[in-house]
């Protein structure tokens, strides 16, 4: 057993990382900054440390998962494996019927990938009693990727996301076909990366049947130039409307603030990323599942936020670690959100929907890779972990529908207007995040949820039992 008094961070959801630390103990008078405006230039130097990855604590290095009640006990978290996950989304009755996923293919992409990701996925599914997946293949459509190197944080917390991204669509939908799209260059606030992943993800669906594509990386909207260089990285959400496959982005894990281009220094008023905000594509933000060891909820899900959390943040500092959410500069409201139009003004707004993502409620993931700590399991969280999941439900959908679902925002606004059980409400909770930056504290005032559609939970999460057929019945 390895005993760790640090924690290892990333943020896999916004493809730049959550604070692992704050500096300087002494905090001056603090501002609260709810005005939304022109990026202010970044700061000389930055209090908060950023690491490309999911978020990810570093555990006790076993042989075998640890339990619920290990976890809270040495960690003062709580960590679920997929059985828990599983009863708490209602997944099991599905599985009875034969809805696994079988005959359809998720797209998980993501910079580096991870060299041992086919024997961690393998450990993982031994652990736990899942079947591999019928298919799983890897491409690197978009160029050689470079030598693996175990000392560059960048590529091991890339590794760390593959491996996330992949062990836990799989768990949602087992029987699923994975396509994992590794891409030669890191995707750095939408400086670079992004071209090669369109590129990898437009060969994807012109050389594979694609039914869902899982992004768990996005950019702060304010570090693109301009519109005009977003709309030149469109090509592949164009694709997919037209092929009719379903397109899904992490919305982030800084709440209701994010990154600028140096990676580190967080904006002071309320931004958004895309391509979570592109109204082709489903937002995933963020939940707190609140569950015993039966997977039972002993609380109703409320929208994540370990802003305070000192076990989860590995410092007793307040540190911008929450779902991401807001109304985007780039784009104005799609028709789909007319309804919520009290929400997001005439913006789009995101999230669009929320599943598992927080640290207070990490999930378990097994990796090997060179320089990613001793091989183990570790609890790791995020909207990146929220992503793949919800991947795994629309797998599960378009089995039910016998197709493919393309977009399914309209769907989900239809089943959360209508009241359908399969969408279940997120009423409590928020976005708003605290930091310390420049030797002063910060609040980036962000929104609260509420039953219908709010900015810090989209329109709820799901109950997979009601939510499958539902969405199978009105997408596609």
């Amino acid at each position: 057993m390895r005993h760790v008094k640090k924690l290892a961070f990333a943020a896999g959801a916004c493809g730049l990382a959550a604070a692992t630390a704050v500096s300087g103990a002494a905090m001056a008078t603090g501002a609260t900054v709810t005005a939304a405006g022109t990026p202010a230039s970044a700061s000389a130097t930055a209090d908060i440390t950023l690491h490309p990855d999911a978020l990810r604590l570093a555990a006790d290095h076993s042989s075998s998962p640890e339990t619920l009640a290990q976890c809270e006990a040495q960690y003062h978290i709580a960590c679920y494996d997929p059985a828990q996950i599983r009863a708490a989304y209602n997944l099991p009755r599905l599985y009875n019927e034969g809805y696994t996923g079988k005959g359809t293919t998720i797209v998980i992409v993501d910079s580096f990938g991870s060299p041992t990701i086919r024997h961690d996925l393998g450990v993982f599914d031994s652990a736990y009693g899942i079947p591999a997946p019928p298919s799983f293949k890897i491409i690197t459509p978009a160029g050689k990727l470079p030598k693996w190197n175990p000392k560059d944080s960048d590529m091991t917390g890339w590794g760390g996301e593959t491996t996330l991204d992949v062990e836990w669509a799989h768990t949602i939908a087992p029987g699923a076909n994975i396509l994992l799209v590794e891409t030669p260059v890191s995707e750095t606030e939408g400086v670079q990366g992004f071209p090669q992943i369109v590129k990898a993800e437009e060969y994807a669906m012109t050389h594979y049947h694609v039914d869902v594509i899982s992004q768990s990386f996005s950019a702060t909207e304010q570090t693109f130039p301009s519109l005009a260089s977003v709309e030149g990285l469109r090509g592949a959400n164009f694709m997919a409307e037209k092929k009719g496959v379903t397109m899904l982005a992490a919305s982030g894990d800084s709440g209701a603030a994010d990154v600028g281009l140096d990676g580190s220094t967080y904006y002071l008023f309320p931004v958004t990323s895309w391509s979570d905000s592109d109204p082709l594509v489903t937002g995933v933000g963020g939940t707190d599942v609140h569950l015993n060891s039966a997977g039972q909820r002993t609380s109703p899900d409320t929208a994540w936020n370990d802003t305070y959390n000192k076990y989860v943040n590995g410092t007793s500092a307040p540190t911008p670690s929450a779902g991401g959410g807001g109304k985007s500069i780039l784009f104005s409201r799609p028709s789909y959100q007319n309804g919520v139009a009290a929400e997001v003004g005439n913006a789009r707004g995101v999230p669009d929907i929320s599943m598992s993502g927080s640290g207070s409620g990490a999930v378990t993931t097994y990796d090997s890779f060179p320089g990613g700590g001793p091989a183990g399991w570790y609890p790791t969280w995020g909207t990146s972990e929220a992503t793949p999941m919800f991947a795994g439900m629309v797998a599960l959908a378009s089995q039910y529908a016998g197709h493919s679902l393309g977009l399914i925002n309209p769907a989900l606004y239809q089943m959360s207007a209508e009241d359908m059980p399969g969408i279940v409400p997120v009423t409590s909770g928020n976005n708003t995040v605290t930091f310390i930056q420049g030797g002063k504290q910060y609040t980036v005032q962000g929104w609260n949820a509420r039953a219908g559609y709010s900015l810090a939970a989209g329109v709820g999460t799901v109950d997979a039992w009601y939510f499958v057929p539902e969405l199978a019945k009105l997408a596609g």
